[in-house]
């Protein structure tokens, strides 16, 4: 999962672009990057670590431009490193700069086409890396000296017509402006905002409409499922759809996990969606267990807060924070490795005793994937004195593998693959464990927009939108990206000494 913003103002942009990603941060903790334009030429900063440790003052000053391009990443395809920093580039045609969020599903037979057919060089194992290339290509053949609008949303449908996957980037030609576009699925979120100044109308790209907030934009709309938007360097915008018989079927953990509450995705309220998971799963535990005995509702934070209290409030039982939270912890979820995971989550909640001591606690979740972090709680939930420990999770049991850019890619991994509640419950050790329905977690989110088509959750029933997953891919990405194989490249990046790659003139 990564964060995008792509900005087209009447001042330099690069500040501006630091403050949304910043609030995007909670989309990727592992590298950050911005790309600035300014009289022909690109100016970038990228590299390793949050967006507050990546830019310096002495690097904002000289991302000069109008035009930019940011970049929040944790990684899903290929490895960590320095040189996988976003936005990539390339020289020809024009100088093209590029950020993704998804995962391209066909990557690597794109990869080698371009090196066979198209004739061009690949310089990472990322599938950003790809997409660029593919779109340049695209856009090259068109042999046009200056590309206009057209010439552009030319090249997505043809991005669209090769590329298969969940993806939504953003792009900075040279000279020319900020362009966008969201695969035909609308997998992977992308918005628009506006704001008027006295010089001119100016625009803005961003995964989440929070980071149009931040500096002060006004939301007009979601990109649509394959559909470009294009702004040109006078602060026009262009739109277009770009790919045929296009849906509407975002990722649904989005809502249960991934974006910010505040958040307005595809017409739907993040806020009002998480409230409605926490009703339905009181009326689920109260269909269940009518008789049983809860003193004290405690969410996990940060995520699952909003379901929690609204469950609490349905089943007329006490709301309580029981666990503080470090937050210079980042997001176990998404952090590289089982050792790392299993060693922040004691460094990142605290129980408050006196709100477990001789109690019946229920804990709530926003989702359980591999398992690590509720078990290590409901641990420290008994040393703190629980009398009893049930667990609620606001969404269904994650039983398959992600393909669409969210790191859950072994099915090995996850805990409830090929495993019965009950089976779960005792090896995470609770004494009654409670999962919410997937009709009902898709009501949830459906009722806040009824005009999707559906959405993505193939992470729950195995359902793949795209129609191109078989049994051979999702073990090959398994090979690939289970947390032992990624562990060993991490090993051999430190043995290396990094690399250096192809990356920062600021």
């Amino acid at each position: 999962m990564c964060g995008l913003v792509g900005l087209v103002a009447k001042s330099d942009v690069a500040p501006e672009i630091y403050d949304a990603l910043t609030v995007l941060q909670h989309r990727g903790q592992d590298a950050a990057g911005i790309v600035t334009c300014v009289g022909g030429k690109f100016s970038q900063r990228k590299g390793e670590g949050l967006v507050r440790d990546v830019f310096r003052q002495q690097h904002m000053q000289r991302l000069g431009g109008p035009m930019g391009i940011g970049h929040v990443r944790y990684p899903t395809a290929g490895s960590s490193g320095t040189a996988l920093a976003q936005p990539f580039y390339v020289n020809s045609p024009y100088g093209i700069a590029l950020a993704h969020n998804g995962n391209l599903t066909n990557s690597e037979q794109l990869a080698q086409e371009l090196f066979q057919d198209d004739l061009r060089h690949l310089n990472t194992d990322s599938d950003s890396e790809v997409l660029l290339n593919i779109f340049a290509h695209e856009l090259q053949t068109l042999g046009k000296l200056s590309p206009s609008a057209d010439d552009i949303f030319t090249a997505v449908a043809s991005v669209h017509r090769r590329c298969r996957g969940g993806y939504a980037a953003v792009g900075l030609l040279v000279n020319y402006g900020v362009f966008g576009f969201r695969d035909p699925f609308g997998i992977r979120p992308l918005v628009i905002g506006a704001r008027k100044t006295h010089a001119g109308e100016e625009y803005m790209i961003a995964s989440e409409s929070v980071a149009l907030d931040v500096v002060g934009f006004t939301f007009l709309d979601d990109v649509g499922p394959g559909e470009a938007v294009f702004i040109d360097q006078e602060g026009k915008l262009h739109r277009r759809q770009c790919a045929p018989n296009a849906t509407l079927r975002p990722c649904i953990f989005e809502h249960v996990y991934f974006a910010r509450p505040d958040s307005l995705m595809d017409g739907i309220s993040v806020y009002k969606t998480r409230m409605r998971q926490g009703e339905a799963l009181a009326k689920k535990v109260r269909r269940l267990r009518p008789d049983l005995h809860i003193d004290v509702i405690i969410p996990i934070p940060d995520t699952s807060r909003i379901a929690a209290q609204s469950m609490a409030y349905e089943l007329n039982i006490k709301f309580r924070e029981g666990l503080m939270k470090n937050r210079y912890i980042g997001r176990t979820f998404i952090m590289p490795g089982q050792s790392e995971r299993k060693k922040s989550v004691r460094q990142k909640l605290n129980p408050v005793p006196l709100e477990f001591s001789g109690k019946n606690v229920m804990l709530v979740d926003d989702s359980i994937v591999r398992g690590t972090t509720c078990r290590q709680i409901i641990e420290m939930a008994r040393d703190a004195g629980a009398e009893n420990v049930y667990f609620a999770s606001a969404a269904p049991p994650v039983r398959y593998p992600n393909v669409y850019g969210i790191d859950m890619p072994s099915a090995s991994e996850l805990i409830a693959h090929n495993r019965s509640v009950e089976e779960v419950c005792e090896l995470i050790g609770a004494d009654w464990l409670v999962y919410q329905d997937l009709d009902d977690l898709i009501r949830c989110s459906h009722d806040g927009n009824p005009h999707v088509d559906g959405f993505d959750c193939s992470v729950f029933n195995g359902e793949y939108i795209t129609g191109d997953i078989d049994q051979s891919y999702l073990d090959r990405q398994e090979f690939l990206r289970s947390d032992d194989a990624q562990s060993e490249r991490r090993v051999e990046l430190q043995a290396e000494g990094g690399m250096v790659g192809l990356h920062n003139d600021v």
